[in-house]
């Protein structure tokens, strides 16, 4: 199986005899970690509440232990709120992380106001390594829309920066689409779920299939999801059991919402696709449908899962 997903604390999982013991060589290629935020949400198995000083020393435990599992060149991306920028590039730097970008990922939907400051609108993605270069980075090429102050487009697209902002957030509401996981009664069932669009640009980015990838808050499983469909084998760590049960339902069906067939055509225009982007086949979409990806405007029906 290529994809495969562990019950437990990562503190307590994340060490090389623990993944011997699950068939695993622990040679981490790549490393998303998207942690909770320490921002007083409710999580049955977390507490999100924890001293500034005692959540930071976990995270460094968690980088640390990521560092040691991870093969030479190999990458971190860690996302985090934008408050907490210093303190995510303190942690890569004291754990032996070097840094190679931070990525900024925009909102579209939405912005938390503020009376005295700017409305905050983003996230961090600080994108490090385990050592001063890469192991593997794909300079991927997208096709990007025309944005309205340009009249005209780019014939073999555009490279991708570090600024994010033509993938959406999957947002309360419509707005999160039917990519979002929910209970029968409409409500996500974790409340800060990636979109598939963010983790297919991040393992392209950062990995050629067969290359071991490793999400230790694996959340709803979507590192997993999307690893599996491009031919890189992953490990999620997940410590709520209901969460377990539902990556490995999503594992084993597949929903055409996970699917990452038609995002192929966006990157077409990226040098050596054909190696980097394996076990999945391209399909032809009319270029309204692609900008539609990124930007849905279909209204989301209340309970449809």
């Amino acid at each position: 199986m290529m994809a495969k997903i562990i019950h437990g604390d990562c503190l307590e999982k994340l060490k090389p005899d623990i993944f011997r013991q699950e068939g695993l060589d622990p040679e981490v290629c790549l490393t998303f970690l998207d942690p909770p935020f320490n921002q007083g949400k409710e999580y049955d198995y977390f507490d999100d509440s924890l001293p500034e000083h005692e959540y930071w020393l976990m995270m460094q435990t968690v980088c640390t232990r990521v560092r040691e599992l991870t093969v030479e060149g190999g990458a971190i991306y860690f996302m985090q709120r934008e408050k907490n920028t210093e303190a995510v590039l303190r942690c890569l730097r004291e754990t032996g992380w070097t840094l190679q970008n931070l990525i900024i990922w925009t909102k579209r939907t939405s912005a938390v106001p503020n009376t005295i400051r700017f409305g905050k609108q983003y996230q961090v993605i600080a994108f490090a390594t385990k050592g001063k270069r890469p192991r593997v980075f794909n300079r991927l090429r997208i096709d990007l829309p025309l944005r309205p102050e340009y009249r005209y487009g780019r014939e073999d697209g555009v490279f991708v920066t570090d600024v994010w902002d033509d993938i959406r957030e999957l947002t309360s509401g419509y707005f999160a689409g039917d990519e979002a996981l929910r209970d029968a009664n409409g409500e996500r069932v974790h409340k800060q779920q990636s979109p598939v669009a963010l983790l297919l640009r991040i393992i392209l980015s950062s990995t050629m299939p067969g290359d071991l990838v490793l999400d230790p808050f694996a959340g709803t499983g979507t590192t997993l999801v999307v690893a599996e469909q491009i031919g890189r084998p992953s490990v999620g760590i997940e410590i709520d059991p209901k969460n377990v049960a539902l990556i490995q339902k999503r594992l084993k069906i597949r929903r055409e919402a996970d699917s990452v067939i038609p995002l192929r055509e966006y990157y077409r225009f990226t040098p050596g696709l054909e190696q980097i982007w394996q076990g999945t086949v391209s399909i032809p979409i009319p270029r309204q449908r692609q900008i539609a990806l990124l930007e849905t405007k279909q209204r989301y029906k209340h309970g449809r899962a």
